[in-house]
């Protein structure tokens, strides 16, 4: 369904992302999906993929530069190197003014690390007409919430070990005092529990995917995407 894509940076640099359309792309509002740690692997490819066939043009940029791992200290690495800001005002902003060329409203959403670099991605990209954030936040001092400007969606697990329900508590408050429009949804649910692989003894502790919430997420996402983008 997807195939590979070059397109350009605000500052000119070319990056390379997996793009996925509908059978009628034309026109098509568009998604920017933002991997988690691991990489541009399968599973985010298929995150891409699942949005093409709800009619959006999916585009996932590859923020480590065609590096992917399955293995967490490798991933840790490689999060780690990855300039945040950088991504975030310049790939994530690249991706989403590729699609904007078409015509149509874009959203941005992330899952883990992507939804920390979706919130500052709402931050730096004002092009952006709509956010989903699941279950990833960067340090609250990082995010200028007077600069959001599109509303936001947020998937958060009451059970997260990597992003506790408290900062999120606190996220709230000053989006609050910023007047951004915002949406936040708890889950009785663990980190990850909307990525379908992780499961089994090949998890890494403190994840856990939930279909059952996934798919209530899942139905948020696509009615609030429904109603911005379209």
């Amino acid at each position: 369904m997807g195939s590979t894509v070059t397109f350009n940076r605000p500052d000119g640099q070319p990056v390379q992302g997996y793009l996925a359309e509908p059978s009628r792309a034309a026109g098509a509002p568009g998604v920017v999906v933002i991997q988690e740690w691991w990489g541009l692997n399968d599973q985010i490819r298929g995150v891409a993929d699942r949005l093409a066939l709800a009619g959006f043009r999916a585009l996932v940029p590859d923020l480590y530069r065609g590096k992917s791992t399955v293995e967490a200290e490798e991933a840790h690495h490689l999060m780690s190197g990855l300039n945040f800001a950088d991504a975030a005002s310049q790939d994530i902003a690249g991706a989403v003014r590729h699609l904007k060329a078409g015509g149509a409203k874009v959203g941005v959403t992330g899952f883990c690390m992507g939804g920390a670099l979706t919130l500052l991605a709402a931050c730096f990209v004002p092009e952006a007409d709509a956010a989903a954030i699941w279950y990833g936040c960067p340090p609250l001092e990082y995010i200028d919430a007077a600069k959001i400007k599109a509303p936001l969606l947020g998937h958060w697990a009451t059970q997260d070990e990597f992003f506790k329900i408290d900062t999120v508590d606190a996220l709230e408050a000053k989006l609050a005092a910023a007047d951004v429009r915002f949406e936040f949804h708890r889950y009785l649910a663990h980190h990850g529990f909307a990525n379908e692989t992780a499961v089994g003894p090949g998890r890494i502790p403190a994840t856990q995917y939930d279909p059952v919430w996934a798919q209530q997420a899942w139905d948020r996402t696509f009615a609030f995407f429904g109603q911005r983008l379209r």
